[in-house]
Order: structure tokens, then C-alpha cells, then sequence
């Protein structure tokens, strides 16, 4: 990360600083319930129609930038990460069963 001329901090590196602070002062809940109040705050504000606008701007915005298929590609890539974690847990969970079973068959 490039210094400012003089020694400072960046605002990036400062912002980093501060939010690294104040999580281990107060926790990642306090991130939960100050975005839950924003979000109602928000949502009061403008209405829940609001993020359906926001959302569909933001979809627009990115199919410009990376093509009609992204959103397919990402739903895939998310579908087979949930598959994979799927049959690490099924694994997970066969291997102590197969280790007790193991352990009760008498050795030839």
C-alpha cells in the first residue's frame, strides 16, 4: 500500500485501522446490528421498494460490466460449491460410522 508523502496513512489504511479497532472492541455483532439499523432506517426512509430499484440497478449495472451469462455462471459456481461441502459432510459423517464398524469386525 503506497504511503502519503510525509509519513500519514492513507484514508484507505485509516478506515482499515478504525474498523479493525472498533471489531475487536465490540465484536462482529455490533457490524450485524448497526447494518440491521441502517437497513431499517433506510427502508423507513424511502420505502421497501426502494432496494428492488437499487437491486435491479445494481443487476444492470453489473451485466454491463461482465456479460448476460455471469449470473448463470456464478449460480453454478455456488450451486457446485454447496454440492462439494454437501458430500464433504456426508463423508464427515460416514467416516466414524466406518471407523466403529471397523473396530467392532474381529481381525482375521
Amino acid at each position: 500500500m503506497a504511503r502519503k508523502p510525509g509519513g500519514g496513512m492513507t484514508v484507505a489504511e485509516a478506515g482499515r485501522m478504525g474498523g479493525r479497532l472498533v471489531s475487536e472492541k465490540y465484536g462482529p455483532e455490533f457490524y450485524e446490528k448497526i447494518g440491521k439499523k441502517g437497513g431499517s432506517s433506510t427502508a423507513n426512509k424511502y420505502g421497501p421498494e426502494f432496494f428492488g430499484r437499487i437491486g435491479k440497478k445494481g443487476g444492470r449495472a453489473v451485466t454491463a460490466k461482465y456479460g448476460a451469462g455471469h449470473f448463470e455462471r456464478i449460480g453454478r459456481k455456488g450451486g457446485q460449491k454447496v454440492a462439494d461441502l454437501i458430500e464433504r459432510a456426508k463423508s464427515l459423517e460416514l467416516a466414524p460410522a466406518e471407523e466403529a464398524k471397523e473396530a467392532t469386525t474381529p481381525a482375521e
